[in-house]
């Protein structure tokens, strides 16, 4: 061994015990220097040294003696600790199609201010997108400040941000190419926009940060199996990929795109069921072939929802009736495919499609469970609601920072030097 690296030995074995110190300390509410060495087996002179350089580093708090009149016994009072979790903060931003939103939480995760502002899109019927990359930018930075203000926390003390598009992300939080510019418009330098806001900035697909929603979540529903997709699903469709415990991105980031789709029997696009529930409805309108009176019928062509669809359907419409059965024959068999190509026990549904088609995912989930596909996954509905996307967020950058902790300073917003 070379002297430099016989050196370095004790500098590198005090970091990564260090490290196991705050990995501890990160799930414990109130722990003691016993706590400590009963948990990773370092004597008591080395855990009370590495708590008080944490302490000096501003990750840790020693609290008051835990001994107090009447509880006095003999021997040495237990010296406790806790994490500083109000030291500094993460902000998680959904940069949505429709909707963009920003969560600011502490290093435990709670939430400390939110903000969230709703975006003028495309319709089918409008080839121009109301809300270009100069206004996307825009929005996320105001929900961006006022999740900020809200919180009522410093803006230096933020150590993290992980902002979510529904676009592909490669390695240096780039959009690849896409034939109508789609994807760069939804990623429009977002990573480039808050470079400067803290030293951990992050820009991820926002399947991708559901996903690791649905496992983080005490409501997540990947918390009890290996392998499952969450697949929001609403203007179009996009997936993230937890196989095995691990989430998987691809080489460009583009794992969990769905355009495969196009070549599938029974579906060929990778329009979202919203998308389609308008347009097939819209088609039945314009036709004339609606009974007088229906309630699909009473729909405007040109601005109807979704919803509006499902809930003609609970009037008795029969053609709005079969539009949702349609399009649960779709998503089943969309499914069903991935569960062949993947081997996933479920496939999670989140998105819009959660809140205005619900009927659409039950009747899809029974077809599934009727199939006789030996690999067939469960479908169920997503619990977490239009923040899936942000808590992904939140618990990306709070792992960066777990990952980074001892090359960062609470409340500092650039790496120790």
């Amino acid at each position: 061994m070379s002297h430099s690296v016989a050196a370095s030995s004790p500098q590198l074995m005090r970091t990564l015990n260090a490290r196991h110190v705050l990995e501890f300390a990160w799930q414990a509410t109130v722990f003691t220097a016993s706590d400590l060495m009963a948990a990773t087996g370092l004597t008591r002179a080395t855990v009370i040294g590495l708590c008080d350089d944490l302490v000096g580093l501003g990750w840790l708090d020693e609290l008051g003696n835990a001994r107090t009149g009447s509880d006095y016994r003999k021997g040495r009072p237990a010296r406790r600790y806790t994490l500083r979790d109000r030291a500094a903060v993460v902000v998680g931003v959904d940069a949505g199609y429709d909707r963009m939103s920003a969560t600011v939480a502490d290093l435990r995760g709670r939430v400390l201010g939110q903000a969230d502002e709703n975006i003028p899109a495309a319709t089918p019927q409008s080839v121009e997108r109301l809300a270009d990359a100069d206004d996307r930018r825009r929005m996320a930075r105001s929900v961006f400040d006022r999740a900020l203000v809200e919180s009522g926390i410093d803006a230096s003390t933020i150590l993290a941000v992980t902002i979510g598009v529904p676009s592909p992300i490669d390695a240096a939080g780039d959009s690849p190419p896409h034939r109508t510019g789609f994807w760069q418009l939804m990623n429009p330098g977002l990573l480039n926009e808050f470079d400067q806001d803290a030293p951990l900035v992050t820009v991820e697909n926002d399947a991708n940060l559901a996903a690791i929603a649905e496992r983080t979540s005490s409501k997540g529903s990947g918390r009890t199996v290996d392998s499952y997709i969450a697949m929001l699903v609403g203007e179009g469709i996009g997936a993230g990929l937890m196989i095995d415990r691990r989430l998987v991105r691809g080489r460009r980031g583009g794992a969990g795109e769905m355009r495969f789709l196009d070549y599938v029997d029974g579906v060929r696009s990778a329009d979202g069921l919203a998308l389609i529930a308008r347009q097939w409805a819209a088609e039945a309108i314009r036709s004339g072939n609606l009974p007088f009176g229906s309630p699909l019928s009473q729909l405007d062509p040109e601005s109807l929802s979704a919803r509006e669809v499902t809930d003609a359907a609970a009037r008795g419409d029969e053609t709005a009736a079969g539009i949702l059965e349609r399009l649960a024959e779709r998503l089943a068999r969309i499914c069903i495919v991935l569960g062949d190509l993947l081997d996933v026990d479920r496939v999670i549904v989140g998105g819009a499609a959660t809140a205005t088609l619900p009927t659409v995912i039950e009747r899809a989930a029974l077809l599934i469970a009727a199939s006789d596909d030996p690999t067939a996954p469960d479908l169920v509905p997503s619990a977490l609601g239009p923040e899936a996307v942000g808590m992904g967020a939140v618990e990306q950058a709070l792992s960066l920072v777990r990952e980074r902790a001892l090359e960062l300073t609470p409340g500092r917003m650039s790496p120790v030097a």
